[in-house]
């Protein structure tokens, strides 16, 4: 008995380590669609028209720290010096989207 709750219990917990909830999962199909709205005008294919060297690129990320999930919906939601900042128009899970997207793009190198 005891190895057949110990055989649930691992199973049950390998399933919800692998499962991904649809509240908190980052939707890249969305987020392309927001930044296509909100952010293309400044940062078009990972550019960014405002400051060169701070754009969206991996390299670039990776030197600013900004190449997370979490550091990416930072400056998305609070803003950053000449960076808007988004908290006010878009909602928790539009930002985690585009976000997730711009992480993406990155990993893929803007193609």
């Amino acid at each position: 008995m005891k190895k057949l709750l110990t055989l649930v219990v691992v199973t049950f917990l390998l399933l919800m380590s692998t499962l991904t909830f649809p509240a908190n999962a980052a939707d890249t199909a969305n987020g392309e669609q927001i930044f296509s709205i909100h952010c293309a005008g400044c940062h078009i294919n990972g550019g960014n028209i405002v400051r060169r060297g701070k754009n969206l690129k991996k390299q670039a990320l990776k030197k600013y720290g900004m190449d997370s999930i979490e550091a990416v919906i930072s400056i998305v939601t609070n803003g950053k010096s000449n960076m808007s900042a988004y908290k006010d128009r878009l909602t928790e899970q539009q930002i985690q989207d585009v976000a997730a997207y711009v992480i993406e793009q990155a990993e893929k190198g803007w193609r």
